[in-house]
């Protein structure tokens, strides 16, 4: 499963975010991230959402939850055993019928008449209407699968939303803490009149809005746990993700792989079963414009003659005006209908799997410059003006841009993972499961 190639990952954004913090010296090296930010307000709320007791739930246990509560699936089910009962249905015969008729109310004249009548297709109609029946059902079971992927790629996409949050509330509090931290020098300098007091005024204002940035993160992975608790049929409270799998970059899959995998799509498929299934509707609309016979079987007894009499019949409808060409017209242009859907979804879903893929190699583009020049670069630059605001040579606003610049591009590395695996989540709500898709090893992580 494509699951796997997640959970394999091991690699921690927000590790390196306590050790970029540990390298500019401005939080102590025997104080982690975590402990630091439990003395905020803002982690204490996060916290309120997913208490100590409450287990970690991996990815792949989320979309087997997520799979067995939905109440979409249950419904898919249900018309799938709708659809098998139609089949038991299908396969039945036309009911006889008894008659019985009475001439006369004279008891000596009167006349009694008892028969049976008994339908018999004619022109292959069970037959057909079996067939439909069955291309009803498997339509019903493409419908299973196409929802099924949609709410798996739901649960993938929600799932690293709230790992991304989880990881960009992390980084406000430690950018806020840093601030702190900052002005505490700030202040300590004014005291000693070393600064000007407006310094202090310009690092507190700094670290307000550093505090707004904390909250609006915080309200954002609230928002997030939501999204995907309602997917699992939890609350909020109760849903606490692996945190492991955060820094896992999808892999990005070839053209060719992708349209493979496109002709075995749940969606194709469920345009070429509509497709069948219209054909068989047209052979069933042909088939009743063949009339159907009525043998019939009676016994008459006279009161006159005394005796019984055997009543043999047969009857045939003559289709002079009603030859069911209208019905046969309908489910005829009906069927080209769902050929015309066929090659419309054909373009549609290879137009938007291909431009996910291209969202996906965007995104690990930008990533790997990221990695490679924007990170280390923005940390150099916040490392020179740290050391250069301690030795008195750069004011702290020099020193709170260049960690704006670095934290906004940690910023961007996070969205840009969020963005990845939106893009992956695309492609498996429209491709579904692949079991065959390779899972990760460490070094197919960008880092």
């Amino acid at each position: 499963m494509q699951i796997q190639k997640y959970e394999t990952v091991t690699v921690a954004l927000r590790r390196r975010v306590a050790l970029a913090l540990v390298s500019v010296g401005l939080l102590s090296t025997t104080v982690p991230v975590p402990a630091i930010a439990q003395q905020r307000s803002g982690v204490a709320a996060v916290a309120s959402m997913s208490p100590a007791s409450t287990p970690r739930i991996s990815l792949a246990e989320a979309v087997a939850l997520a799979l067995d509560v939905s109440p979409e699936l249950s419904a898919s089910r249900r018309e799938i055993a709708a659809a098998a009962g139609q089949i038991v249905q299908s396969r039945t015969r036309p009911n006889p019928e008894l008659g019985y008729s009475l001439e006369d109310t004279q008891s000596r004249t009167r006349t009694q008449s008892l028969q049976i009548n008994w339908p018999i297709e004619m022109g292959g109609k069970r037959d057909a209407r079996v067939n439909v029946a069955e291309h009803n059902h498997d339509v019903a079971g493409a419908d299973f699968d196409t929802r099924r992927a949609d709410i798996r790629a739901s649960v993938l996409a929600a799932y690293f939303e709230v790992l991304t949050a989880e990881e960009r509330v992390a980084l406000a509090l430690a950018s806020e803490e840093l601030a702190d931290k900052a002005t505490d020098v700030v202040s300590k300098r004014v005291l000693a009149g070393k600064v000007s007091p407006v310094e202090e005024t310009k690092s507190r204002v700094a670290g307000a809005g550093l505090r707004i940035e904390s909250s609006q993160a915080t309200g954002e992975l609230r928002a997030a746990k939501l999204r995907l608790a309602s997917l699992l049929g939890r609350d909020a409270v109760d849903v606490e993700v692996n945190s492991s799998v955060a820094d896992a970059i999808p892999l990005l899959p070839s053209t060719n792989a992708l349209r493979d995998r496109l002709r075995a799509s749940p969606t194709i498929r469920r345009a070429q079963l509509e497709i069948q299934r219209r054909s068989a509707i047209v052979s069933l609309e042909r088939s009743k414009a063949m009339p159907d016979i009525t043998l019939s079987l009676g016994v008459k007894r006279p009161n006159e003659l005394q005796r019984n009499q055997i009543l043999l019949g047969i009857s045939v409808p003559l289709p002079v005006f009603d030859r069911n060409q209208g019905n046969v017209l309908e489910a005829v242009q009906r069927e080209e209908k769902a050929r015309d859907e066929l090659a419309a979804v054909n373009t549609k879903i290879t137009t938007e799997v291909m431009q996910a893929r291209e969202r996906l190699a965007t995104a690990r583009d930008q990533l790997d410059v990221l990695v490679r020049t924007i990170l280390p670069g923005a940390k150099s630059a916040y490392d020179a003006a740290r050391v250069g605001f301690e030795n008195g040579k750069f004011s702290f606003l020099d020193v709170l841009d260049a960690q704006r610049t670095y934290f906004a591009s940690k910023s961007q590395y996070i969205r840009t993972v969020s963005e990845a695996h939106r893009a992956d989540a695309d492609i498996d709500r429209i491709l579904g499961d692949d079991a065959a898709t390779p899972t990760f090893s460490g070094s197919q992580v960008i880092k």
